[in-house]
């Protein structure tokens, strides 16, 4: 699910949140980022300045909707970058 978002053109990163706790836990490792709940699954990422913020989430949710079990899909925008990786305000 993690690469089906950063996929998007849009997004630079995954962030795991203000408390960092937007991730899931598996064996072998942890994936930053996506939080898969009963209910939803939460995705905070860091997109790429440019187009406008609610496409963004809109792309997000269309590449991984069919793998959410019929859950919604929750996309937190944690930061914004230009393409030198700088943050934009």
């Amino acid at each position: 699910m993690a690469d089906r978002v950063l996929s998007c053109p849009d997004v630079a990163d995954l962030s795991r949140g203000p408390f960092g706790v937007v991730a899931t836990y598996l064996p072998g490792g942890l994936v930053p980022g996506v939080a898969i709940r009963d209910d939803a699954i939460e995705v905070d990422i860091v997109a790429r300045y440019g187009r406008p913020l609610p496409e963004i989430a809109d792309l997000v949710r269309d590449a991984i909707g069919g793998l959410a079990g019929g859950r919604k899909v929750d996309v937190t925008i944690a930061d914004v970058v230009t393409d030198d990786g700088g943050r934009k305000e």
